[in-house]
């Protein structure tokens, strides 16, 4: 009686709390568990159809082997559950048409998480996180901001800029070429600070960009690809 009570209650939750409780999120965020995720994936075949000439026009540019290999890092590194909670909420999209012509977009709820980019043959991304993430006293003062601790996260200096997006509490880092943003995500504050903006957008509730999903690229990030 006591599990059906509190199944309930996980089903009328919204967003990662359906799943996870916060201690278990929490300890994901730190680095502290290894979460259980989903056998199987929930799937639409008309969206997976939908978007096959977009992939497919991706894989021809230089930037495609870069681009996978990082979205494979990046779903395997920074977003919880992502079998369980693929599409409904967090997607990516592949070529998305809004304006700065990314190459691939993540996205959860209504928020855009993590951008690439063509550099030349090369890549650049854009990381959305919390500004206090990344401010050398955690407060939201933009003048703040610990420029020594972005620089040790990429290879050189030129490598790392940083924006200040609309709303609060959100900082964007630019990180450019392949080796600055592998380097980034390996460092274990960015990563947890990458993950603790995740988290507070899945748990905000279902992701409004379902049905720009583009499952091919979804394949890679989630190691079903037959690679």
């Amino acid at each position: 009686m006591v599990d059906d009570a509190s199944a309930a209650r996980r089903r009328n939750t919204a967003g990662l709390r359906r799943f996870l409780d916060l201690k278990q999120q929490r300890d994901w965020m730190h680095g502290e568990t290894i979460l259980q995720d989903a056998d199987e994936r929930p799937e639409s075949l008309e969206l997976r159809l939908k978007y096959v000439a977009r992939f497919e026009k991706l894989l021809r540019r230089p930037q495609a082997q870069a681009v996978l290999e990082i979205l494979r890092r990046y779903g395997s590194d920074c977003i919880p559950i992502p079998r369980r909670t693929e599409r409904h909420y967090w997607s990516v999209s592949c070529l998305p048409s809004t304006p700065g012509k990314a190459l691939v977009r993540v996205n959860a709820s209504w928020m855009e998480l993590f951008s690439l980019y063509a550099d030349g043959d090369d890549i650049r991304a854009l990381f959305l996180v919390h500004l206090s993430d990344f401010t050398t006293d955690h407060s939201l003062d933009e003048g703040q901001v610990d420029e020594d601790f972005l620089e040790h996260c990429v290879l050189a200096p030129e490598d790392v800029s940083y924006i200040f997006p609309r709303g609060e509490d959100i900082f964007g880092v630019k990180v450019r070429g392949f080796s600055s943003i592998d380097k980034f995500l390996a460092t274990p504050r960015a990563l947890q600070a990458i993950r603790a903006f995740n988290l507070t957008h899945m748990n905000r509730g279902r992701n409004a960009y379902q049905a720009s999903h583009c499952y091919r690229l979804a394949d890679h990030m989630l190691g079903d690809d037959g690679r």
